[in-house]
């Protein structure tokens, strides 16, 4: 099955529509697992369609529960005393249901994993990103949002009451509410409309970083979203910047 990146606004006439994306959601689950394994015919990837295959492979792994849980060894563990080279980027919410190496069925070394609540977009989340482009060369960035989406809730929530959130829990409903904003807009679920609207922001912002947006112009990175399912444990709804 192909990938297929969309627009921004073929994205949200869509939503709520099933995508192609990373993974495909609902497959029938299997009652076998296999032991890890470190992938020695794995080609290293240099081009961000590479990477994007890589990843919708082991994402179909999780769903149908056929995980080989690669690169997990010993051997790969000494392997990586001299050096990283992750072939994808994963910016997503802290959320403990939404690890990214399990539900892409990935092992040491191969993801480059930066999280924060709702995926807010910090200054050392941007710079943790932007590094892994400039110093580590990695082809592929993706925003993972994920259903029911705890810090997106509270921002629908504490905006709809006009209410402020305690701490610094205040920073991430001020980076999430124009999405809320823009969500209210659109027909459906505003908590669902918002989760999907707050990660093309955030694909947006990064689009629009200096050093990431030359590696775009240039080929070298692309930037996708995507929605896991906590449900299925699927990613659909695959988002690129036009």
């Amino acid at each position: 099955m192909e990938l297929q990146p969309i627009t921004r606004r073929t994205f949200l006439k869509g939503l709520g529509v099933t995508l192609t994306g990373l993974v495909v959601a609902g497959c029938e689950r299997s009652a076998t697992t296999a032991t890890p394994v470190n992938p020695l015919n794995e080609l290293p990837i240099t081009a961000p369609d590479g990477a994007i295959r890589r990843l919708w492979e082991g994402g179909q792994r999780f769903v149908s529960n056929q995980m080989i849980r690669p690169n997990q060894t010993m051997t790969r563990r000494k392997e990586l005393t001299k050096g990283q080279k992750p072939f994808a980027t994963i910016f997503s919410c802290v959320d403990s249901r939404v690890p990214p190496e399990l539900i892409f069925d990935r092992g040491l070394g191969d993801l480059f994993v930066i999280r924060t609540a709702g995926h807010v977009l910090d200054r050392a989340a941007l710079g943790s990103i932007q590094f892994g482009v400039e110093e580590l060369a990695i082809p592929l960035i993706v925003v993972l949002g994920h259903s029911s989406c705890g810090a997106v809730k509270a921002t629908v929530e504490l905006t709809e009451k006009q209410g402020k959130a305690a701490g610094s829990i205040q920073y991430l409903v001020d980076y999430i509410t124009p999405a809320v904003r823009e969500a209210e807009e659109l027909p459906g679920t505003l908590l669902d409309n918002t989760i999907s609207v707050n990660i093309m922001r955030t694909v947006e912002s990064l689009a629009e970083s200096p050093i990431i947006k030359e590696a775009v112009e240039e080929g070298r990175v692309k930037i996708l979203g995507a929605r896991y399912d906590l449900t299925t444990g699927g990613s659909q709804g695959v988002i690129s910047k036009p």
